[in-house]
């Protein structure tokens, strides 16, 4: 017997996850001069020049081990969202929060609960845990609540919600959360995943942290990769009850959130000019990719995050490769079910108009 066939067979059948192609992988691959990336859902913007300044005096610490409970970093967050510090957990990104969540609440014989068409992460924590995963049909592209709601057994132990959605952008009401919430159990942990909060602009939209005052069974996940441009430096932050918190830090690895990404989102925090600045761009340009692609005979779903999910029929899959070929970087989503539909980020002005002119030569 191969030494890989001992492994556990839950975690033989997952398959990882796949990020967005990386610029220099297609630079590499093609030789382009020129690449435009709107796959990953980046903040076109960058970073803000206050965490260009707090990056460049955090190199001089770099010798040293981080403060591996984070506090700055955890205070900043517990004030710029009313809350106490025992409520704040910080992360390898919102990615590694997520997970955490499966591991200590969830395992063999558990349900775990989300909606088709979700976060691929969802799918894949419930795999590594070893619990029976229990995709929702999804209504109009986003979370059917009262489908999901009807779902819910004594097996079920943990509950997926992202608003908006990834990859469809989907969004759900203040209203139909709270009549989703009423009916369930005290018992069942919710994770209500914000990763494209600072997007959403309706009235009508709920509120994590209000969530938390209602709900002890509530978590909210946010991240700083989106609008506060911190990709690359991995770093999100989960709100819970102190006990929820107190028994996810022990299985939290130390020094799990490094220096640099911890200094640099406490400038990024404190910078809501630059956050409100990327939201008006994504607000205008999104709005400017819509029409053009709809002007060209495809079908935006609606959105209210930094990107759009585009039907673009059976040619999806060549239509992307096309692109790939013109330096414009998209995003299949066929391992979401969805083999008609490419993900796009809305970028720049001019990474917008490079998309809009290599779909124009798209056969």
């Amino acid at each position: 017997m191969a030494i890989v066939d001992q492994a556990l067979p839950h975690i033989a059948k997952i398959s990882p996850y796949i990020p967005g192609k990386p610029v220099s992988e297609l630079q590499r691959e093609l030789g382009l001069s020129r690449v435009t990336k709107l796959a990953s859902n980046e903040n076109p913007l960058g970073v803000s020049a206050k965490v260009e300044q707090a990056a460049k005096l955090a190199l001089k610490t770099l010798g040293r081990y981080p403060d591996g409970n984070a506090f700055y970093l955890r205070a900043a967050i517990a004030e710029f969202t009313c809350r106490t510090m025992p409520e704040v957990m910080v992360g390898n990104g919102s990615n590694e929060l997520l997970e955490f969540v499966g591991r200590v609440f969830a395992g063999p014989g558990d349900e775990v609960i989300f909606s088709q068409y979700a976060f691929a992460v969802y799918a894949i924590t419930a795999q590594i845990i070893g619990a029976t995963p229990i995709q929702v049909t999804a209504k109009a592209y986003g979370h059917d609540l009262d489908a999901m709601a009807a779902a819910i057994t004594s097996k079920t132990k943990l509950i997926y919600l992202a608003n908006p959605n990834n990859p469809t952008g989907s969004f759900f009401s203040a209203d139909a959360l709270t009549a989703f919430m009423q009916k369930v159990p005290a018992n069942v942990v919710v994770v209500y995943d914000e990763a494209y909060l600072e997007y959403v602009e309706r009235d009508d939209a709920p509120s994590g942290l209000a969530l938390l005052d209602q709900y002890p069974n509530v978590i909210v996940t946010r991240t700083f990769s989106k609008a506060y441009g911190l990709a690359a430096l991995r770093v999100g932050y989960l709100l819970a009850h102190p006990d929820i918190v107190n028994l996810l830090n022990r299985i939290r690895a130390p020094f799990n959130v490094n220096e640099l990404s911890q200094v640099c989102a406490v400038a990024a925090l404190a910078d809501q000019d630059f956050v409100a600045a990327s939201v008006a761009l994504n607000k205008q340009e999104r709005s400017k990719v819509i029409t053009a692609l709809t002007h060209m005979g495809y079908t935006p779903l609606p959105s209210e995050g930094n990107f759009v999910c585009v039907n673009m029929g059976p040619e999806a899959a060549s239509i992307n490769q096309q692109l790939l070929q013109l330096g414009v970087i998209v995003r299949p989503v066929a391992n979401y079910g969805m083999a008609d539909f490419l993900r796009i980020s809305i970028g720049t002005e001019a990474e917008n108009q490079h998309l809009i002119t290599a779909l124009a030569q798209v056969k």
